[in-house]
C-alpha cells in the first residue's frame, strides 16, 4: 500500500506541476477546475496500467471516466469563452506580485494533495489484485448514480438557465434547483460515499472513507458553498431562495 501511495504522489506532483505550467502561459488559474476531475483519471488509469487490474479497480476506473470526462468538459466548455472565474481573479489581485509561486503552492499543489487525499478508493482498489464486485460493489455503484444523477443534471439545468436568462440577479428555483441550492455539490459528495462504498470490503477499506469525508467538508465549509454564496450574499432574491431552500441535502422548499 505504501508503494501504490508513493508512486501516486509523484504522479500528482507531475501531473499539478503539468498543469500550473500551462496557467502560466494561459495567465488563467481556473483551469485547476478542468484539471481536477482529470487528475482523478490520470491515476485511475497509471494504477490500472502499472499494476494487477481487479474487478473492483476496473470498475472504479469506469466509473471515474464517466464522471471525470463529462464534469471537465463541462467546465471547459463553461469557461471557453470567458476571463478567469472570480475566485481565482480575486486571489491573484490579493497575491500581487507573489501570484506566481502562490499559485503554485495554494492552488494547484494544495489541488493536488486533496485529489491524493480523495483518491483514497482508487489506491484502495488498487491494492487487492484479486478483488470482485459484490453486493457492497453494486450497493456503492447505485450510490453513485444516483450522485450522478444530481451533478450532470444540477449541472445542465444551470447552464440553460444562465444561457437564457434575462435578468443576471435572476435565481434559477426550479428543477433539482428547488429542492437545493447546490444539488450538482450534493451529487458530487454521493458519487464519493458510493465509491468508498465499493471498495468497504477490501483491505484498507475502512481508511477509504477519508475521501468522501474530505469532499464532503471541503464542499460544505470551504471551497464549495461558503465562496458561492458569499457572492451573492446582496442579492435580494437569493437571500429569499436561501430561506426557503435547503443548501446541499434535497428536500422540500419551505414557506
Amino acid at each position: 500500500m505504501i508503494s501504490i501511495l508513493l508512486d501516486t504522489s509523484v504522479l500528482v506532483f507531475c501531473y499539478a506541476t503539468l498543469w500550473f505550467a500551462v496557467s502560466i502561459l494561459l495567465r488563467r488559474n481556473d483551469i485547476a477546475d478542468i484539471a481536477w476531475g482529470l487528475g482523478y483519471l490520470a491515476i485511475s488509469l497509471f494504477l490500472v496500467v502499472t499494476r494487477p487490474a481487479s474487478g473492483i479497480s476496473l470498475l472504479i476506473l469506469v466509473l471515474i471516466a464517466i464522471w471525470a470526462i463529462r464534469l471537465s468538459g463541462h467546465i471547459f466548455l463553461r469557461n471557453r469563452k470567458k476571463t478567469e472565474d472570480f475566485r481565482y481573479r480575486k486571489w491573484r489581485e490579493e497575491w500581487g506580485r507573489n501570484w506566481i509561486w502562490r499559485s503554485f503552492l495554494q492552488v494547484f499543489l494544495l489541488q493536488g494533495f486533496f485529489m491524493l487525499v480523495i483518491s483514497a478508493p482508487i489506491l484502495v482498489a488498487s491494492h487487492d489484485h484479486f478483488a470482485h464486485p459484490g453486493v457492497f460493489a453494486w450497493l456503492g455503484t447505485a450510490v453513485w448514480m444516483i450522485g450522478f444523477f444530481f451533478q450532470a443534471v444540477g449541472d445542465y439545468q444551470l447552464a440553460r438557465f444562465i444561457k437564457t436568462r434575462k435578468d443576471r440577479e435572476a435565481v434559477l428555483r426550479t428543477g433539482l434547483w428547488r429542492y437545493s441550492r447546490h444539488p450538482n455539490y450534493f451529487g458530487e459528495i454521493l458519487m464519493w460515499w458510493g465509491l468508498f462504498l465499493i471498495v468497504l470490503p477490501l483491505p484498507y477499506g475502512w481508511m477509504a472513507a477519508v475521501s468522501p469525508l474530505t469532499i464532503t467538508w471541503l464542499l460544505a465549509f470551504v471551497s464549495g458553498v461558503p465562496m458561492l454564496e458569499k457572492r451573492y450574499e446582496n442579492n435580494p432574491a437569493y437571500q429569499a431562495y436561501k430561506k426557503r431552500t435547503n443548501a446541499l441535502f434535497p428536500w422540500k422548499p419551505g414557506n
